[in-house]
């Protein structure tokens, strides 16, 4: 069967492939803007003012690696993302990358976020095994924090194993049975599936092999679960309980952190993950800035007033 015109053209144009022609090429693929995506609140509650959030960690961590993860959490916030206003930064802060999610709230008539730590809770033992079903994060939530309106992160060391971990995904975000109280789970994918679950830090296990990114915090699996702990906490924010902000089934829905996976700058499209800012010190890559000075890698999420994937550079 013969090709249109068109992709004939495509395709000489990717085969002639200088330099200047690659650039054409990206142009060209950048043209093109998918439909836009609208959300739909189902009326159903959010997690909105002050949240209490504790997190587990289940499994050895190293200290440096509870303080890149800690450190972003508090990073959303406003008030601890950037406390000297008048400050030069190099990237936006943590917190206006959070800024779609404060839409989302305020569309609703809610409150704006603020992120409180409540607790941290160490099991380096693995009390419950080092193979666990997606039951056992609900429990594991449950037990640290049983409080309603609150929010748990629990998250799962290198050489711990989780039910659908890579095969279904890098993280997922449910509620308790009383559907009072949500959690998030992510695990450190070092070990298990860098290339799905720390990309843009690792070769992607399919699709060209382009050479990795220097992580922001030298830290893969820390710095890779950052970009799924970041997107979880915008999806768990907005619809909580399944009655909140998505579009598609409740089985399976597109909320404001899943919509826009693989963005992460300008110009992104599936393994490029975009025009971002690089370290002179270090060479990582980064597009935001939190908490001590700390740099991120943070995903693109859905803007509500755009129904477009927002990238902050």
């Amino acid at each position: 069967m013969s090709l249109p015109i068109f992709v004939v053209a495509l395709v000489l144009v990717h085969l002639s492939c200088t330099t200047d022609i690659c650039s054409a090429s990206r142009r060209l693929t950048s043209l093109y803007k998918p439909p836009p995506l609208v959300l739909k609140y189902h009326d159903g509650p959010l997690l909105d003012g002050d949240v209490p959030v504790s997190v587990v960690w289940y499994g050895r961590f190293a200290p440096s690696q509870k303080s890149i993860i800690s450190d972003f959490v508090l990073s959303l916030n406003p008030e601890r993302s950037h406390p000297q206003q008048n400050a030069p930064s190099p990237a936006p802060f943590v917190s206006s990358w959070w800024e779609p999610v404060q839409a989302y709230l305020q569309k609703a008539g809610r409150k704006d976020t603020r992120f409180v730590l409540s607790g941290q809770f160490s099991d380096e033992d693995c009390s419950l095994g080092r193979i666990l079903k997606r039951f056992q994060i609900s429990e594991l939530a449950r037990k640290a924090n049983p409080k309603s309106h609150e929010l748990t992160i629990v998250l799962t060391a290198q050489d711990v194993a989780v039910e659908g971990f890579c095969s279904s995904g890098c993280g997922f975000h449910g509620s308790s049975d009383a559907g009072d109280s949500a959690f998030i789970w992510v695990g450190d994918s070092t070990m298990q599936c860098p290339g799905q679950c720390a990309w843009p830090f690792q070769r992607p296990i399919y699709g060209p092999q382009t050479e990795p990114l220097v992580a922001p915090n030298g830290d893969v699996g820390a710095d890779g679960m950052v970009i799924n702990i970041g997107a979880l906490m915008a999806s768990a924010v907005t619809n909580p309980f399944g009655k909140g902000f998505y579009m598609g089934s409740v089985s399976a829905p597109i909320e404001v952190g899943s919509a826009c996976t693989g963005s992460f700058g300008k110009g992104s499209y599936p393994g490029y993950a975009g025009e971002l800012l690089v370290d002179l010190g270090n060479g990582a890559s980064y597009n935001a800035v939190g908490v001590n000075g700390r740099k991120y890698l943070l995903p693109a999420l859905l803007d509500p007033e755009t129904s477009q994937c927002r990238t902050i550079v």
